[in-house]
């Protein structure tokens, strides 16, 4: 290969690493009395805005979509919430820097190894979107533990109002007495709360930073309750028993269609792990599909049916509770 293709390409991927590395570890300089004063300054001056994000006097890193590697990832879709979803202490700048750092370690690894250049996009879109399955299944890992918890926290709500407590008291309680990830999160709401903002609003921003169906039912039976009125206990117990019935026929579910998400697996892994070990017992017979004009067309239509395979079996396995 080409010294004047490998050198410029060894250049961009160390100085992408490094700063990637550097934004990785780089440590806030404020303390933590002067983050909560520049969040309570930030919020304090759209409070009177009803409705508009960001309103919590709580909410960490209210600034940072100002940023331009910010307002690059938003146009993907909301950076922000998703961090905050995952509940991971890292910023978009740095979600950024780890993902453009990480593709440029793969297309210089497929050079170092001196196999063909169109390997190169596909070995940096690979390792380039590792920071974003990480972020996906710890977000996929809260939210589920926040779902498992929840009907234990709806009766302890409901218990403590039969006892005579505020929902605020309520709120309190399963903050101190239960575990991550719902404890951190009806804390913060009773301490938002105590910093004066509406209930609503801040069983609204629960609700975005978990996007949970059942949430969604309390919050709303909690707004209607405290508009209409009505026995709130009595509400929580038949949500509470709601989303015990649906996680038992989830279960069901899962159990029924066990075989089908393995075969899944197995289908569409099979080829991909083929086309590697044809490609180190024999390159010249797997290079046919790159250089011939056939087997482009062969290769194309084997990916297109693969995915089209993947979305047919997600479609058969994926039953809605």
């Amino acid at each position: 290969m080409s010294p004047f293709i490998i050198i410029p390409v060894v250049f961009v991927a160390v100085v992408t690493l490094i700063a990637a590395v550097g934004a990785m570890l780089a440590s806030n300089r404020a303390t933590q009395a002067e983050d909560r004063l520049d969040l309570l300054t930030g919020a304090s001056s759209s409070s009177s805005m009803k409705g508009q994000e960001g309103t919590s006097l709580l909410a960490s890193g209210a600034d940072e979509g100002k940023t331009a590697s910010a307002d690059f990832l938003n146009r993907f879709g909301d950076i922000h919430r998703f961090l905050s979803q995952a509940n991971v202490s890292i910023t978009a700048a740095q979600f950024l820097a780890a993902t453009l750092g990480l593709g440029a370690v793969g297309a210089l690894i497929i050079f170092a190894l001196g196999l063909p250049i169109f390997f190169a996009p596909l070995a940096a879109a690979v390792l380039g979107a590792i920071p974003f399955c990480f972020v996906f299944i710890a977000r996929k890992r809260r939210i589920g533990a926040f779902a498992r918890q929840l009907p234990d926290a709806l009766e302890l709500i409901s218990r403590a109002l039969r006892a005579g407590h505020s929902l605020a008291s309520g709120f309190s309680l399963v903050g101190d007495e239960m575990s991550q990830p719902i404890a951190g999160e009806f804390a913060r709401c009773y301490e938002e709360q105590n910093l004066g903002i509406p209930l609503e609003e801040a069983l609204e921003g629960m609700t975005e930073r978990v996007p949970n169906l059942d949430l969604r039912f309390f919050s709303t039976a909690v707004i209607l309750q405290r508009q209409t009125g009505g026995d709130l206990a009595e509400i929580l117990d038949k949500i509470g028993h709601l989303v015990r019935e649906r996680f038992q026929v989830y279960g069901q579910i899962q159990a029924l269609t066990g075989e089908g998400r393995l075969s899944g697996i197995v289908l569409l892994s099979l080829p991909p792990v083929l086309f590697v070990v044809m490609f180190r017992l024999n390159p010249d017979y797997v290079m046919v599909l790159f250089t011939d004009e056939i087997g482009k067309l062969l290769l194309t239509g084997a990916v297109f049916m693969q995915l089209l395979g993947a979305v047919v079996i997600k479609k058969i396995i994926n039953i809605k509770v």
